[in-house]
């Protein structure tokens, strides 16, 4: 029976909204791109103690990916495993501000992206995102270099990294600035930090949250995503693997389905979390209920909230 679940979600048309392109680089790419990094060496990152912990293996990952080159052949991987997926539409979340901390060509490795991308099959949109908690000046140079791009497929801007020491309420001037520039707001929150940082996100104008589970902690928050139909990206296995959550079992995403909220099924960083879009959907069906109904609604949503 589970079987037939995995083969009908694996041809089930999906939208992705939640990946980020230096999370999806398998161990074997990984080596090709690194000849002195072993599998060992990859197998041993990918796996963290908790969240500050796969923000230094995601660094680790990102340091070995340098040219424009290196970021089109990733691309064309994650391109090819989502169109196994049946997955028909890709927001895809760009570690722009870690180019910025390296000094990296921006432009070149965009147009490189864009250009891999434009040969699928699949539409495909991008998400500049910032590192918070390098704070306010640094998430302005990613939200200009995001607003330059604005008619050349990149939908939204983004905050990610470590929440606490990156409250969203500090970014008020750079949200105002990626909105008027014709942005979508898709930060971060809820992650690792409780409820207040998605009311800050919140404040600031979020379109989308990116996790948000701790949502659940607040019955008044639950309420307002309901009834304002503010929806949140839910990556399941991420939120296990980053320790976000104590256990698969607590994880509080049939929760806050049941309570209405608008919720997108994601994969946040498959390669590092070892899973894919129809695991996503799979863990759903196999440790939270969720019927084959329900998972068509899922699916539905991860096209009815997309930013295009």
């Amino acid at each position: 029976m589970m079987v037939r679940m995995e083969e009908f979600l694996r041809r089930l048309p999906k939208a992705e909204l939640h990946v980020h392109l230096e999370g999806s680089v398998e161990p074997a790419t990984l080596c090709e791109l690194d000849p002195t990094v072993s599998p060992q060496d990859v197998e041993a990152r990918y796996k963290y103690a908790d969240f500050l912990g796969f923000l230094e293996a995601y660094k680790w990952v990102s340091l070995r990916l340098n040219t424009p080159d290196d970021y089109a052949l990733i691309t064309r991987r994650l391109m090819e495993r989502l169109a196994a997926e049946n997955v028909r539409y890709a927001e895809i979340n760009l570690s722009v501000g870690v180019m910025v901390l390296r000094k990296l060509n921006v432009a070149a490795i965009y147009d490189a992206v864009a250009r891999e991308a434009a040969r699928a099959e699949i539409p495909v949109y991008w998400i500049f995102d910032a590192i918070r908690h390098l704070g306010v000046e640094h998430a302005m140079t990613v939200a200009e270099l995001a607003a330059e791009r604005a008619g050349d497929r990149v939908v939204a801007f983004g905050i990610g990294g470590d929440e606490l020491r990156g409250p969203a309420d500090l970014f008020g001037d750079v949200f105002h600035f990626a909105r008027a520039h014709g942005l979508k707001l898709a930060p971060h929150a809820g992650e690792t930090a409780g409820p207040e940082s998605v009311w800050s996100a919140l404040r600031l104008g979020a379109d989308r949250i990116g996790h948000g589970i701790r949502s659940i902690e607040d019955p008044a928050l639950v309420a307002h995503l309901r009834d304002r139909e503010i929806p949140l990206e839910v990556c399941i296995s991420s939120n296990v693997a980053t320790g976000a959550v104590a256990s698969l079992g607590q994880h509080p995403v049939r929760r806050l389905y049941d309570a209405g909220v608008p919720i997108v099924l994601n994969t946040d960083d498959p390669a590092m979390f070892h899973t894919t879009l129809t695991g996503e959907y799979t863990l759903a069906a196999q440790q939270f209920g969720f019927s084959a109904e329900e998972l068509e609604l899922l699916a539905a949503n991860s096209f009815r909230f997309a930013f295009r």
